[in-house]
C-alpha cells in the first residue's frame, strides 16, 4: 500500500488539475474512475484503465490520490480497487439532504408486509427512474432493484407513474433522449402506445409494468408529488407474475397508491393532481 502511494505522487500541475489545456481534466477523470468503481464489485488496475479509457499509469496516479483521501481502497488479495468509505460518507450526506428516502421508509414497510413483495422508492434523475431505497420481500424468490440503479422511463412502472403526470413537452423530451428500446416483446415501443398507457395510469391511479422490463416480472407503481404537484418520485411493488396475477393488480395498485399518497403528505406535497 505504501509503495502504491509513493508511486502515485503527483506533480504540481496535476495536483491542481491544470493538465491538458489548463482545465480540470484530472478532476473529471477521477470522477469517471469513481463512477466505474461504483458500478462494479472491484476492478484491477488494468481492467479499470480499460473501462475508463485511460493509460494505466494515469489511472494509477489518480487512484493513489483518491486512496489518500479514502475515496477508494486497494484489496491486495485480489489486486483490485474498490469504492472507499469516504465515498459512502459523501453519498450518505446526499441522502440526508434529500430526506425523501428517510421520510418514505416507514411507509414502505407496510405495503411490503401487506403484499409480501419488495417495495422500491424511485426518483427522477436525468430522465431515468433511479432506485433510492428498498424494503425487500422476505420471500426467497423476489424482485430486486439495485439501489442507485436506473431504469428506462417507458419500460418501468415507476417511470410511467412519473411520466403520466408530466407535461407533454417533458414526456416528449425524455423519450427523444432515451428512445423506446424494446427489452421484451411486451415493452412499449411507440409513442401512441405510450400515451395510451399513461392515460390508463392517470385514470386508475397507478402504473403497471406488465413484463415490459423482464419476462415473468410485474411491477406496480404510484407517483409521489412535490409541493408544486410535480411527480418527481414513485413507490413501486415488484414481484413474479405467479404472485401478481391479473386479479391481484387492482388491489396491489390501491395499496401502493395509498402509501405513495402518505409519502406525498409527509413531504408536504400537493395531492390534488392524481395522488
Amino acid at each position: 500500500m505504501k509503495a502504491g502511494r509513493d508511486r502515485g505522487k503527483l506533480g504540481a500541475k496535476e495536483r491542481n488539475g491544470l493538465t491538458d489545456g489548463g482545465g480540470v481534466q484530472s478532476l473529471t477523470r477521477a470522477l469517471v474512475i469513481l463512477d466505474a468503481l461504483a458500478k462494479s464489485d472491484g476492478l484491477t488496475l488494468t481492467a479499470l484503465a480499460r473501462r475508463v479509457a485511460l493509460p494505466p499509469s494515469s489511472t494509477h496516479r489518480l487512484l493513489t490520490t483518491l486512496q489518500q483521501h479514502r475515496f477508494v481502497r486497494f484489496a491486495p488479495a485480489s489486486m483490485s480497487w474498490h469504492i472507499g468509505v469516504q465515498a459512502f460518507v459523501v453519498g450518505n450526506a446526499f441522502l440526508r439532504s434529500r430526506d425523501l428516502a428517510t421520510a418514505a421508509r416507514p411507509y414502505m414497510r407496510r405495503p411490503m408486509e401487506e403484499t409480501g413483495e419488495t417495495v422500491n422508492l424511485y426518483v427522477l434523475d436525468d430522465g431515468a427512474a433511479v432506485c433510492m431505497a428498498q424494503v425487500q420481500s422476505p420471500r426467497i424468490i423476489r424482485a430486486i432493484s439495485r439501489p442507485g440503479g436506473g431504469l428506462g422511463m417507458h419500460r418501468s412502472a415507476a417511470g410511467k407513474a412519473m411520466l403520466a403526470h408530466m407535461a407533454l413537452g417533458d414526456v416528449t423530451g425524455i423519450i427523444a433522449k432515451q428512445g423506446l428500446p424494446r427489452y421484451t416483446e411486451k415493452t412499449i415501443a411507440s409513442l401512441d402506445a405510450l400515451h395510451a398507457d399513461l392515460a390508463r395510469t392517470r385514470s386508475r391511479g397507478f402504473a403497471l409494468d406488465d413484463e415490459e422490463f423482464s419476462l415473468g416480472l410485474r411491477c406496480i407503481a404510484a407517483p409521489i408529488f412535490d409541493e408544486s404537484g410535480n411527480a418527481r418520485a414513485a413507490l413501486s411493488v415488484a414481484g413474479p407474475t405467479s404472485r401478481i396475477p391479473d386479479e391481484r393488480v387492482a388491489s396491489l395498485g390501491a395499496v401502493v397508491a395509498a402509501a405513495a399518497r402518505l409519502v406525498t403528505l409527509e413531504m408536504g406535497g400537493a395531492v390534488g393532481r392524481g395522488a
